[in-house]
């Protein structure tokens, strides 16, 4: 039997149904709202209004068969995973991988912890001047 409380400290940094975009107007309301891009990733976010961050991950055929886009998805999915709390709360946000085959896990943990920082002041810098 396992302990109650070991199960508990792991769900903090799961990926749950409730933080991932799952409908194609989910996904269209974030690509339509704001972008930032570096070599690895280009990050696309729209504000929500539940006060909690999700995220989906849109990968083409363009990187490749079957096996490697489901190796790219993983990697963002646990770099979202690993970063989802150094970043601001109350945006969805939609991660689109370059197409790149050297790009690692660091490399796309540390993209989504800046353009996620960059598309917060994006944000922040258009409620201003509206």
């Amino acid at each position: 039997m396992t302990d109650r409380s070991d199960t508990q400290n792991t769900t903090a940094l799961t990926l749950s149904r409730d933080k991932r975009l799952r409908k194609t107007r989910e996904f269209q309301r974030c690509f339509a709202a704001l972008r930032a891009g570096d070599d690895h990733l280009l990050l696309f976010g729209a504000e929500n209004k539940n006060g909690t961050s999700r995220v989906g991950v849109s990968v083409s055929k363009k990187h490749g068969n079957a096996v490697a886009r489901n190796r790219k998805k993983r990697l963002l999915r646990e770099a979202w995973r690993t970063s989802q709390y150094e970043l601001p709360d109350g945006f969805d946000y939609v991660m689109v991988p370059r197409q790149r085959s050297d790009s690692s896990l660091e490399d796309y943990q540390e993209s989504v912890r800046s353009l996620g920082r960059k598309i917060q002041r994006k944000h922040r810098k258009a409620k201003e001047t509206t």
